[in-house]
């Protein structure tokens, strides 16, 4: 044994871990995540097997394996990095259109900004969602994806309805929890697949009908003009 070695020095190794190397590992976490989201909107849940996303991805099966277990994982991995628009370990409400909705000028402005977060997350990851509420039925891995999914979306109408009664009391008979589940309806990523897609609405029309759903369903009843995203009307 050596004189230098850990083992007779008293110290332990350093792991090194190379810049490069940890840039490529993420560059090919990003390109499996990719070919997954291309895998599962071609093929369904069902269709889609960890072999053919490696084969898409250009890495080897046991790559994406180790990387992300098993194939329910990886599903929920593309519709995280769908819904955030990166793959950056940062929860929603710690983003900045969070902070923005939290400074917003009244419950127009608040609205506003939450409707065009919806939509944009809406116009990434809605497909991929429904790949795995559609599949939850017959598969108890995604079935526990699709819980995730729904309480996450719980947990963000809530924020809403919150930010919201900063500005303005409910409605007159308008309970909160009937309020949370207002938004969380709102939400659905079927409504906005359906709208945007069999009857042609483009994502800003989305954004606005939103925005002004938010306002007309759950706050005072207003003599206001539907709003858009280049308003900035204050609900009193």
């Amino acid at each position: 044994m050596s004189a230098s070695s850990p083992a007779a020095t008293g110290t332990r190794a350093r792991h090194y871990r190379s810049p490069r190397r940890q840039l490529q590992a993420h560059a090919t976490r990003s390109r499996i995540i990719a070919a997954a989201a291309h895998q599962f909107l071609a093929r369904g849940y069902a269709g889609t097997t960890m072999r053919a996303v490696a084969a898409d991805a250009g890495v080897a099966l046991p790559t994406v394996e180790l990387g992300f277990g098993t194939k329910a994982r990886l599903l929920k991995a593309a519709i995280d990095v769908a819904i955030a628009g990166d793959d950056e370990p940062v929860p929603m409400l710690d983003r900045p259109w969070a902070g923005r909705a939290g400074s917003a000028a009244g419950a127009a402005g608040f609205a506003v900004e939450c409707a065009e977060q919806v939509a944009e997350s809406a116009q990434r990851a809605a497909g991929l969602t429904l790949v795995a509420l559609e599949a939850a039925a017959g598969d108890a891995d995604i079935a526990a994806v699709a819980a995730q999914l729904m309480a996450q979306r719980q947990v963000m109408a809530a924020w809403m309805v919150d930010g919201l009664l900063r500005w303005s009391p409910l409605r007159s008979g308008m309970e909160y929890a009937s309020a949370v589940d207002t938004v969380w309806a709102l939400m659905d990523p079927a409504l906005f697949w359906r709208l945007t897609g069999d009857r042609g609405w483009c994502p800003s029309r989305f954004q606005d009908w939103f925005a002004d759903a938010l306002l007309r369903l759950l706050l005072p009843s207003t003599d206001q003009q539907p709003i858009s995203a280049n308003q900035s009307l204050e609900v009193t």
